[in-house]
């Protein structure tokens, strides 16, 4: 991101907000679609994360590492949405599995589209582990959870990902 696009960012210059909006919203968009299923909630932590972004923008203190630290933010949001909304205690459903089996699958939108299939908490671990690069011990203090039960639900996280790639030859 630019230097100075975020330095009149900074000084709520709405011009420069609406580009950094525009230049980063379809990515953050992504990275809010892999934990939330619901549009609207989607839509929600979208905006919540560009409020943190332009009122916390002056902590931030090296540009190059921006839009990292945008995504982080996203990411943070979705888990709050996540803890406000519903449980992150996982849920063994296999009834999920049965459903994904009869859902007809594009190849462009598989992996989004089958791990909506995974329990809400399971897939904030997979997301958190395997896409964004934490390690089991960060992700066990962000969900309150123990590090044990990261580990186990990652593994079931995977192996449903398995199945279903299997059960739809993908």
């Amino acid at each position: 991101m630019e230097h100075d696009l975020l330095i009149e960012c900074q000084k709520n210059d709405r011009n420069a907000q609406r580009k950094v909006y525009e230049k980063m919203a379809g990515k953050l968009y992504s990275v809010c679609r892999r934990y939330l299923k619901n549009d609207e909630d989607i839509e929600e932590v979208l905006a919540d994360t560009f409020y943190k972004i332009f009122t916390k923008l002056n902590q931030l203190k090296d540009p190059e590492i921006f839009e990292a630290w945008a995504k982080k933010i996203a990411v943070n949001e979705c888990l709050q949405k996540l803890r406000t909304t519903k449980s992150l205690h996982i849920s063994l459903d296999e009834n999920l599995v049965e459903s994904a089996e009869t859902e007809n699958l594009s190849f462009e939108k598989d992996i989004l589209k089958l791990l909506n299939f995974l329990p809400e908490g399971c897939r904030a671990i997979f997301n958190l582990f395997a896409i964004e690069g934490y390690p089991h011990k960060e992700i066990a203090t962000m969900l309150s959870i123990s590090e044990g039960t990261s580990k186990s639900q990652l593994n079931f996280a995977r192996k449903k990902l398995q199945e279903l790639l299997v059960n739809h030859n993908i």
